[in-house]
C-alpha cells in the first residue's frame, strides 16, 4: 500500500541548528524519515505560523497549496493516511483526537511525552483504539544502537533473570520519558502496580511549556515482580550509569560513569572483577527516528502492534504521573492511576510548590 503523509506543527527550521526548550522542529526529522520510504508521499503540512509551514513545504517539495494555518482544514482537504504531530504536549490529546476522528487517517505518530495530563493521555489512546487508528509516540531511543545492544544482551540471558532497573535521568517527563519507556520495554512492556516518589522543584524548569522537576527519587514495581528506581537532578550519581539492569546472575550498565560517551555497554557476572565492554557505532542523535518511523509504517501495513504503541506509552506515562501524584499525596500510589490532571502543574498552580522563575 501507499500512504499520504501530513504534518501538524512544522516548527522553525532555525531550531534544527539551535534547539531550545521552546522548539526542536522535530517534524523536519519525521519528514526526512518518511521521505526515504517508497510507499510514503508527503502531501500537506500545517502550522499556526504560515511562514514556517511554507518553509517546511518548500524543503520537502509539498505543494504550496497544501500548506495550512488550520490543521483541521488540512485534514479535511488533504485527506492524509498518516499524520505526524509535533506540537507542545498541552494540546497533544486535542490534536490526536481530531486526527483520529478524520475518516482518512489510519495512523498517527506523535511526539513524546504523551500529553500534559494523565486524563488526556488516556483519552486519546482510547479514542484511537475505538476508531481503529494506530497511535504511536516518538520514543525513538528504543531504536538507538547502544540501547538495542543492551536489550539484546539482557534478553539473551547475560545477566540472568531481570530483577531491578535503576535510572539516572535529567528529569522524568520531557527527556526522562525515553529512559522510563526503554526500561519498561526491557521488562517486557509490563504495567507497574505501584509507585512511591518524592520531588524537589525550586527553580522553574519548563520544556515546551511543561513543568519538569529539578530532582526526583522514586521506586515502583512492575506486575512481574521487577523493581524500578529513578533518580534525577542532584543526587543522580547514585546510579553509576545512565541505566543499570541487575539480574540474578549479573549486572549491565548503559552509558557507565567511567566512560565519557553515550555509546558504551558494560556487563559482568556477580562476583566478577572485570567488565565486558562493547562500544557501538552511533550516528546523529536523530538517526533512530528513521528506524522508528520505518517500523511504524511497517506495522501499519502488517497490522502488528508497534514498539512505540499507545498501550506501551501508557505504561510509561502512568509511572511518570504516578511519581508526581505520590509527591502530591505524600504516599504510595497504587495503580491503575485514578487522576485526570497533571499533579506537578497542579501543585505549582495551587502554590504548594513555588519554583523561582528563571526569566531575566
Amino acid at each position: 500500500m501507499s500512504y499520504d503523509v501530513a504534518f501538524i506543527g512544522t516548527g522553525d527550521a532555525a531550531d534544527l541548528t539551535d534547539p531550545s526548550p521552546d522548539g526542536f522542529a522535530m517534524n523536519y526529522y519525521h519528514a526526512e524519515a518518511y521521505e526515504v520510504l517508497e510507499n510514503c508521499t508527503l502531501v500537506a503540512c500545517a502550522d499556526v505560523d504560515t511562514d514556517r509551514a511554507a518553509a517546511f513545504a518548500d524543503e520537502f517539495d509539498i505543494d504550496a497549496a497544501q500548506t495550512y494555518a488550520d490543521y483541521e482544514a488540512m485534514l479535511a482537504k488533504a485527506e492524509p493516511d498518516i499524520v505526524s504531530i509535533s506540537v507542545w504536549p498541552d494540546i497533544h490529546a486535542e490534536v490526536v483526537i481530531d486526527c483520529a476522528r478524520t475518516d482518512s487517517v489510519a495512523a498517527i505518530h506523535c511526539e513524546k511525552p504523551m500529553d500534559l495530563t494523565w486524563g488526556g493521555s488516556e483519552r486519546m489512546a482510547r479514542v484511537c483504539d475505538q476508531r481503529g487508528v494506530q497511535l504511536t509516540f516518538n520514543h525513538m531511543r528504543r531504536f538507538k544502537p547502544t540501547w538495542v545492544e543492551a536489550r539484546e544482551l539482557i534478553d539473551s540471558g547475560e545477566i540472568g533473570d531481570l530483577e531491578r532497573v535503576e535510572l539516572a535521568l535529567g528529569n522524568i517527563y520531557d527527556g526522562g520519558t525515553h529512559g522510563i519507556d526503554f526500561a519498561t520495554g526491557v521488562v517486557g512492556d509490563r504495567p507497574a502496580e505501584w509507585v512511591l516518589g518524592q520531588i524537589d522543584y525550586r527553580e522553574e524548569n519548563r520544556w515546551f511549556g511543561a513543568h519538569n522537576e529539578n530532582q526526583a527519587f522514586a521506586q515502583w514495581e512492575y506486575d512481574n515482580g521487577v523493581y524500578g528506581v529513578v533518580t534525577t537532578g542532584k543526587g543522580s550519581s547514585l546510579v553509576p550509569a545512565k541505566m543499570r539492569f541487575t539480574g540474578t546472575e549479573g549486572v549491565l550498565d548503559v552509558n557507565p560513569d567511567d566512560e565519557d560517551a553515550d555509546n558504551v555497554v558494560r556487563w559482568r557476572g556477580h562476583g566478577e572483577a572485570d567488565w565486558n565492554r562493547r562500544t557501538l557505532e552511533e550516528g546523529a542523535w536523530t538517526d533512530p527516528i528513521n528506524d522508528a518511523i520505518a517500523h511504524v509504517v511497517e506495522c501499519l501495513e502488517t497490522g502488528t502492534e508497534p514498539e512505540l504503541s499507545a498501550r506501551r506509552g501508557l505504561n510509561t506515562t502512568e509511572i511518570i504521573f504516578g511519581i508526581w501524584e505520590s509527591a502530591r499525596r505524600r504516599g504510595r500510589v497504587d495503580f491503575p492511576l485514578e487522576i485526570d490532571d497533571n499533579p506537578l502543574h497542579e501543585m505549582v498552580e495551587s502554590g504548594a510548590l513555588e519554583p523561582e522563575s528563571t526569566d531575566d
